[in-house]
């Protein structure tokens, strides 16, 4: 009898210590983004009043890491549950069955902008690469295009691109040497390097949003490719910086939750919240990225209108992320040996 209860106290004491460890892990989640403004206004609009309504602490890591993040899931050892990435990557990694199905009960699929959700992601927000110039490196002479930046005799400087091999840096190569946006897929990949070869010595890259306003604001690049949303938080921060929307590139972030993620329930809740209206809308107004919620428009605050994506409609080349989500390996393969010659 003794030796029973004694058993039956450890099972309980087991037990009980399992469920305070799921009660644990559903008390917080992990939230890895690109760090910077942009990490910073997802921590106040998302995160802080995520966690005062559910009680759920969002803990904070970055930046997104592509290989860290498969690494974890062919691990079986996942530390991160939303994981802020880009458009192309989502769809790549859903078909390698790295990412988490998301439950559409929750997250409500109907009212968001439907080139900004998939099975296995939802948008983060949708954005543009602008053309953004230190004025106090070029002086009056204001770039309209990315033709500039293969322009080194009248924009002198470095040129700050975007270093990761996914949209961006060859399309807007391309649209330089003279190629029509609506001609731009498939890729002419040997034009597009050829085009690159000629500034390359000239080219300094940022992995991450923090870095490239760093190499702008301190004038390390004269000008170059960046986030609209980084360009604009310099300009509230009174950097002298400029921006051409002319041929702006629209790319989106999705948010999504690694294969095995330990709080999965938890981070099905905090997409449904960051993807909200509200939620979407109060990052807008924080970062001039435009909101995937089609009911956050009439949430935006007004004056934000000329610094939005949408107000540059006219004048801006969509990038085909699905492009790249099929052939984006081997298009990083043939970047990564380029980089090195």
């Amino acid at each position: 009898m003794l030796l029973s209860k004694r058993v039956s106290a450890v099972l309980s004491a087991s037990l009980l210590t399992l469920s305070c460890q799921a009660t644990l892990a559903a008390d917080s989640l992990n939230f890895v983004s690109w760090g910077g403004t942009t990490q910073d206004a997802q921590k106040q609009a998302w995160a802080a009043p995520f966690s005062k309504s559910t009680g759920i602490k969002v803990v904070q890591d970055g930046p997104t890491d592509y290989g860290k993040l498969k690494a974890m899931v062919e691990s079986g050892n996942v530390q991160w549950d939303v994981v802020d990435v880009e458009a192309d990557f989502a769809l790549r990694a859903a078909s390698e069955g790295l990412l988490e199905p998301l439950d559409f009960n929750t997250v409500k699929r109907d009212r968001i902008d439907p080139r900004f959700v998939s099975d296995h992601g939802v948008g983060s927000f949708f954005f543009s690469f602008v053309l953004g110039y230190n004025q106090g490196k070029l002086g009056a002479s204001k770039p309209v295009d990315w033709s500039a930046l293969f322009d080194t005799r009248t924009y002198p400087g470095k040129r700050a691109l975007y270093k990761w091999p996914s949209p961006g840096v060859l399309e807007l190569a391309l649209l330089a040497d003279g190629v029509p946006a609506d001609k731009l897929y498939p890729l002419d990949l040997d034009r597009a390097f050829k085009k690159l070869d000629t500034i390359k010595k000239d080219i300094v890259w940022w992995g991450g949003g923090a870095q490239s306003q760093q190499l702008l604001a301190s004038g390390e690049a004269s000008l170059g490719q960046f986030w609209n949303g980084r360009v604009y938080a310099l300009q509230q921060d009174g950097a002298p910086v400029g921006v051409s929307w002319k041929q702006n590139l629209v790319m989106a972030d999705f948010l999504v939750v690694p294969k095995g993620a330990k709080n999965k329930e938890a981070a099905m809740k905090f997409l449904a919240n960051a993807s909200g209206a509200e939620g979407q809308a109060e990052f807008a107004n924080l970062t001039a990225y435009a909101p995937v919620n089609l009911d956050s428009v009439d949430k935006l605050d007004s004056d934000l209108a000329p610094n939005l994506p949408t107000a540059y409609a006219a004048d801006q080349v969509t990038l085909d992320f699905a492009y790249w989500a099929k052939n984006g390996q081997a298009i990083a393969a043939r970047w990564n040996e380029w980089l090195v010659k």
